[in-house]
């Protein structure tokens, strides 16, 4: 029988050139050939790295044709890896199709982990992380636009969603009519770039401030699920900083780590538990 070759399936930098592993570099430069969805994008990488390796097409408008005669590669023994433009492939571009060509063929299909702008947004969002369900990319007509978010407007979980910066403001919009302007959100934008910033806010505050401040570079989107938000306009079912603080003391964690799951509880920033310990110690003394 003949050995098939193995698929890999690639992370690239969301940014930073370093962000690249060794295996990575190496499974690159020992393939085949490259499946890259933009081979002038990743021809640069490639050459930052002194990369060789023979490069193709394979994207969105080019699948359906592209897609088979990969599968035919492999099947003869060649080791492809396939590459997005940032990222993990797969997620929002066409490599999970040439995935699952290739596991319905038999063909191994391997990861070779790194970047990813959505787990990289999620952990520094500053907002529960436990469950979250990844969206990515709204429909751009307003009706499937408007049918996705009023399905997922009742998600507990935590959303995530990807857009460019000349269709930000229209999101915004969407998403405060949808889900309400009082939610806890962070823009993530230039994740791991020189203008990296995570600007935590209620949707009704980004949607106001980037009114105002023209959008750059690439957004993830992160967004307090339902729960989190009813509990919140509840009162009463919003657990109590102090309470869940002493908690943890009790259990016999340090005071840093301590206010760090404390802040992990709660969805907020570790200085704010900071802040507010500080603020009621200052009140017992002065009473």
């Amino acid at each position: 029988m003949t050995r098939t070759g193995t698929l890999y399936l690639c992370a690239t930098p969301i940014g930073n050139l370093g962000d690249m592993t060794y295996r990575a570099v190496e499974t690159l430069r020992a393939a085949d050939r490259i499946a890259a969805e933009d081979t002038r994008h990743t021809r640069g990488l490639l050459a930052h790295y002194d990369i060789h390796t023979p490069m193709t097409s394979y994207h969105e408008h080019n699948k359906a044709e592209k897609g088979p005669l990969l599968i035919e590669e492999l099947k003869a023994g060649k080791n492809i890896v396939c590459v997005s433009d940032a990222g993990l492939p797969g997620i929002a571009d066409p490599g999970a199709d040439l995935a699952r060509l290739a596991a319905a063929a038999g063909i191994p299909v391997t990861p070779l982990p790194g970047a990813n702008a959505a787990l990289a947004a999620l952990v520094c969002a500053g907002l529960p992380i436990e469950r979250f369900a990844f969206i990515g990319f709204l429909p751009r007509r307003g009706k499937r636009r408007k049918e996705l978010l009023s399905r997922v407007r009742s998600y507990p979980e935590t959303l995530v969603f990807y857009e460019a910066p000349h269709r930000l403001r229209e999101t915004l919009a969407a998403l405060t009519e949808e889900l309400g302007t009082e939610r806890r959100a962070c823009a993530a934008r230039e994740i791991t770039k020189k203008f990296e910033e995570f600007r935590r806010a209620t949707l009704g505050s980004l949607a106001s401030y980037y009114m105002e401040h023209e959008p750059r570079g690439e957004f993830v989107l992160v967004v307090v699920g339902a729960d989190a938000a009813a509990a919140e306009e509840n009162g009463a079912d919003t657990p109590d900083l102090h309470a869940l603080y002493a908690a943890h003391l009790a259990a016999g964690i340090d005071k840093k780590e301590a206010m760090r799951r404390t802040a992990r509880d709660l969805g907020i920033a570790r200085r704010d538990v900071y802040k507010a310990l500080l603020e009621e110690n200052t009140a017992a003394y002065d009473g």
